[in-house]
């Protein structure tokens, strides 16, 4: 696609684009910044190695947060563009005062037109809305996002051991192998 940036709209696409190839090549950004990297556009802008350093750095605690405002998508079976929009998106709401939220909003909307599926902008502005309104509230999203999962990994706990009580302890072996008497050939 031969879409042209400029701005803070083509650092945003470099960052997006930087933390792409770290995710697939399993690498820290650091580690791809220090070696041989692709941009669409260059040279690298020095806001887009800080949205790239930053996101990638704070990838747990974004992700936590992109875990627990998904309604139906986990971040594994999220597209690659989406998921890596997102942790850019969601860094610059979270830590970078001089943007307003409703500007990174709008143009990583149209990063993900540029870039993702069919699907991708409306998923990227709805995720981003919820995280915004909860900005918005005063709500610490990270704090949340912890809690939301500690929450989620004690009823996977509960159902494991739920389900563990329900099995009987002297079930017969399925295959029937266990009941034939031992030297009886």
């Amino acid at each position: 696609m031969s879409t042209h940036f400029g701005g803070r709209t083509l650092a945003r696409s470099q960052a997006l684009q930087l933390l792409f190839q770290a995710e697939a090549n399993s690498r820290a950004v650091l580690s791809v910044l220090d070696g041989d990297y692709a941009l669409s556009e260059g040279p690298l802008d020095d806001y887009a190695r800080r949205l790239a350093l930053g996101a990638d750095e704070a990838r747990p605690e974004i992700d936590a947060v992109i875990s627990a405002r998904s309604t139906s998508w986990s971040i594994s079976r999220m597209n690659g563009v989406d998921r890596n929009l997102l942790r850019l998106a969601i860094y610059e709401m979270l830590y970078v005062d001089e943007v307003d939220v409703a500007i990174t909003i709008d143009e990583c909307v149209e990063l993900a037109k540029a870039y993702g599926t069919d699907e991708s902008s409306r998923f990227v502005n709805g995720l981003l809305g919820r995280v915004a309104d909860d900005l918005e509230a005063g709500v610490d999203v990270v704090a949340a996002a912890r809690a939301e999962a500690e929450r989620r990994e004690e009823e996977a706990r509960a159902a494991q051991a739920a389900a563990a009580e329900d099995e009987p302890a002297d079930a017969p072996d399925p295959s029937g192998e266990a009941d034939a008497p031992e030297g009886d050939a």
